[in-house]
């Protein structure tokens, strides 16, 4: 028979449910910044649109995208202060 391990360091995920939720909004905040990015094609290839140089496309598309990115690493990189507390005692 197998045993069954419980509640051991080696059933734990490695990051934390909280930050999965983390990580889950700063790509849904990319999504957003790639939505803002597109769109201004004109119906005819051979006619210029102005559109694609407006200020949501050349400025707050990036930033946004930017932020999601920020989020995402953030969130990956986060700890808590649980964990660091009960490193701090075991040592």
């Amino acid at each position: 028979m197998a045993k069954r391990i419980e509640n051991s360091d080696q059933t734990k995920f490695a990051i934390p449910k909280k930050n999965l939720w983390g990580i889950l909004a700063g790509f849904l905040i990319m999504v957003l910044g790639y939505a803002l990015l597109s769109g201004g094609a004109s119906g005819n290839s051979a006619e210029f649109s102005p559109q694609i140089f407006s200020f949501r496309r050349l400025v707050i598309a990036p930033i946004v995208i930017i932020l999601g990115t920020v989020v995402v690493t953030v969130f990956i990189m986060y700890r808590g202060h649980i964990e660091s507390k009960q490193k701090q005692d075991n040592k």
